[in-house]
C-alpha cells in the first residue's frame, strides 16, 4: 500500500504508528492473499482477534466507572455500543472501506458481508492500536470514536432489542417470523429517514420511524410489542 495513503489514514485518526506495516496489516483480508500469494504481510484476523477483547474491555471499564446502572443495563449498553452494526458504521466514517486490500470478488460484495468485514477491520484496528500505542491511547480513541455515541443510544433506546423479544413472541404465539418492508423514506442521502413497517405473514402489525432502516426496524417492532397481545392472525 502507498505510504501517503497510509499516512492520510493515520492523520485521519489522529494517531501515527511507530510501525506502519502493523497499520497496513489491519486492511489485508484473507481473501487477498489467495490471489497475492508473495504478499509480504499476514491477513488482519489475528489483530482482530486482540482488538475484539480490547474494545470489550475498554467498553466494560468506561461503563463501570461513569454508570451507576445494574450489571443487565451496563450488559444492554455494551452491546448496542460493540454490535456489528455499530462498528461497520464507525468503520465507514474513518475511511477504512477505501483502505480495505480484498480479492477482486470480495470487493465487489456491497451487502452484508463487506459490512461485516469492516466491523472486522475496525476490531484489527483497535488491535493494532494496542500494539503499537498501548492501552492509554487505544482507550482515547475507542472513547472518542465509538463510546460517544453512548448518549444517543440511551436516548433513543437503541440498547433494547425489540426485534429479538418481537421474534421470539411471534414464534411462540403463531410459528412465523416477522419480517419488515420499507413503507417510505424521505430526505436527502446524508439525512434520509426512514418508515418501516413489520409484518406476521401479509399483516402489518407495526409501524417505525428512523434515520436508519435498522432504527426504524426496532422502532415498528417496539409499536408492535405494545398492541401484540390483541394480535389476531
Amino acid at each position: 500500500m502507498e505510504k501517503n495513503k497510509l499516512d492520510k489514514f493515520e492523520k485521519s485518526i489522529g494517531i501515527t504508528f511507530e510501525d506502519q506495516l502493523l497499520l497496513e496489516q489491519v486492511f489485508v483480508h484473507r481473501s487477498y492473499l489467495n490471489e497475492h500469494k508473495d504478499f509480504s504481510l499476514d491477513h488482519n484476523e489475528r489483530l482482530e482477534f486482540l482488538g475484539d477483547a480490547v474494545l470489550e474491555l475498554i467498553v466494560t471499564e468506561n461503563l463501570y466507572k461513569n454508570y451507576s446502572e445494574p450489571e443487565g443495563v451496563l450488559t444492554n449498553w455494551r452491546s448496542a455500543l460493540v454490535k456489528g452494526e455499530s462498528l461497520s458504521k464507525l468503520a465507514e466514517e474513518l475511511g477504512i472501506d477505501d483502505m480495505l486490500m480484498l480479492s477482486f470478488g470480495e470487493s465487489k460484495n456491497i451487502g452484508k458481508g463487506r459490512k461485516l468485514i469492516l466491523a472486522n477491520a475496525l476490531e484489527a484496528l483497535i488491535g493494532a492500536v494496542y500494539l503499537d500505542k498501548g492501552y492509554k491511547v487505544t482507550a482515547e480513541f475507542v472513547e472518542k470514536k465509538l463510546i460517544v455515541n453512548l448518549k444517543n443510544i440511551i436516548e433513543q433506546e437503541l440498547f433494547i432489542d425489540n426485534k429479538s423479544k418481537l421474534q421470539e413472541m411471534s414464534q411462540e404465539k403463531f410459528t412465523i417470523t416477522p419480517h419488515y418492508e420499507v413503507v417510505s423514506e424521505s430526505g436527502p442521502d446524508h439525512d434520509k429517514v426512514f418508515i418501516m413497517g413489520v409484518y406476521l405473514g401479509n399483516k402489518k402489525i407495526g409501524k417505525g420511524r428512523g434515520k436508519s432502516k435498522q432504527q426504524a426496524e426496532q422502532s415498528a417492532a417496539s409499536d408492535a410489542l405494545k398492541i401484540f397481545g390483541n394480535i389476531k392472525i
